[in-house]
């Protein structure tokens, strides 16, 4: 068994191909004593040599995962069907690794051309998700892949009749870059480049309209800010007043801005801070009961 675990790992490292891991093991149930995830960050041959501890760390229940160390050149698709892997490899996208990690449920690694910034990363993996079935929460940059040669101990998947839980094994491995690699990262980056200027272009708008005063006495997110009540809670404090501005004729685009007054940088990159103060002024709408207001 330590001979085939230890081969499954070797495997693994090779196919994905980077220098330095991260690895991470996982138990969701851990005691109040010990810590939830234990990561480790390991060379390749620091990784073969600890394959006897990860051994007893899995079998005493933590789930035991692995990525690539700082930026690097794979993107993961994870919860895919072997339908789906088997359109992969037929369009031109075949994974360097796939890993099954449950019986009938896999995990793909592709292997782009080149190394891609963290941007480029997540892109990437959120249109491979997206064309092929695969789960978007796990689409980014440095998401975990489980470590073959392991068990899988989500309580789902032990065997009732047995008690023992499915091993992570790999189903195919070749460690090289998709056919259609170089075309995708090219169609990614455009991408992002429109986002991007869109992103500066309403940016723009919203800083322009910002300037613009509210008819009437109504209350400017400033005053929501300094109420007491709300503690500091932007989120709150957002909330409160895109209900109240709503409510009273604001139009969106002024609540946008008002929203876009302080800094949102903690909310993630450009569309992640669209998409907040999106999904803002939605609820505040629906609260609100209100019609759409035109931008």
């Amino acid at each position: 068994m330590m001979d085939k675990t230890g081969d499954a790992v070797r495997q693994q490292m090779v196919a994905m191909g980077s220098g330095v891991f991260e690895i991470g093991l996982f138990k969701p149930n851990a005691e109040a004593s010990e810590p939830i995830m234990l990561p480790r960050v390991w060379d390749q041959d620091a990784l073969v040599r600890s394959i006897a501890w990860l051994r007893h760390q899995n079998q005493d229940g933590r789930n035991i995962y692995i990525r690539p160390k700082g930026e690097h050149n794979l993107s993961l698709v994870d919860d895919l069907t072997r339908d789906a892997i088997v359109a992969m490899t037929r369009t031109g996208f075949a994974p360097a690794i796939v890993v099954e990690t449950s019986p009938g449920n896999y995990q793909a690694w592709m292997k782009h051309a080149e190394q891609l910034t963290k941007e480029e990363g997540t892109a990437a993996a959120r249109a491979l998700a997206e064309r092929f079935g695969g789960d978007p929460g796990a689409a980014d940059w440095r998401h975990y892949g489980r470590l073959a040669g392991f068990t899988n101990r989500k309580e789902k998947y032990r065997d009732p009749s047995t008690g023992l839980h499915p091993f992570v094994r790999i189903a195919e491995a070749n460690g090289a870059a998709y056919r259609e690699a170089e075309a995708f990262v090219a169609a990614v980056r455009h991408q992002l480049d429109i986002e991007r200027k869109r992103g500066r272009e309403r940016l723009s708008r919203t800083k322009a309209i910002a300037g613009r005063p509210v008819s009437g006495d109504l209350k400017s997110i400033d005053a929501f800010r300094a109420d007491p009540k709300y503690g500091g809670d932007g989120t709150r404090i957002d909330l409160a007043y895109a209900i109240y501005a709503l409510s009273r004729g604001v139009t969106k685009a002024q609540v946008e801005a008002a929203l876009r007054s302080r800094d949102l940088s903690h909310k993630g990159g450009e569309r992640r801070q669209i998409d907040y103060v999106e999904r803002t002024i939605r609820k505040a709408l629906e609260s609100a009961k209100s019609p759409a207001f035109g931008r």
